[in-house]
């Protein structure tokens, strides 16, 4: 029985990462449009509402592109430390 609280912590601390990751991110995608809006509505194009909201659309966009790249970039780190510990496949062992 006590395995299973350490295999618990064990996978939560590998997870911790990720989802602070998530979280980040996910701020990032309620905060920064709506911040960009109005502070380019009012700093940058001096009211002018439909540039404000393409510049909120293009943060948007921004915030989703780099959660993308982020997500590969640690998926192809998972499968490259799985390939390193994995044993070659042969007929015997398929």
């Amino acid at each position: 029985m006590s395995a299973a609280p350490s295999t618990l912590t064990a996978q939560t601390a590998e997870q911790a990462p990720v989802l602070f990751k998530l979280l980040l991110l996910t701020f990032a995608l309620a905060f920064a449009p709506i911040s960009v809006y109005y502070l380019s509505q009012n700093y940058l194009w001096n009211g002018n509402s439909t540039y404000a909201a393409i510049t909120a659309v293009v943060a948007a966009n921004i915030v989703l592109v780099t959660y993308i790249i982020l997500s590969v970039m640690e998926e192809n780190q998972l499968t490259k430390a799985s390939k390193g510990t994995a044993e070659p496949e042969t007929k015997k062992t398929r």
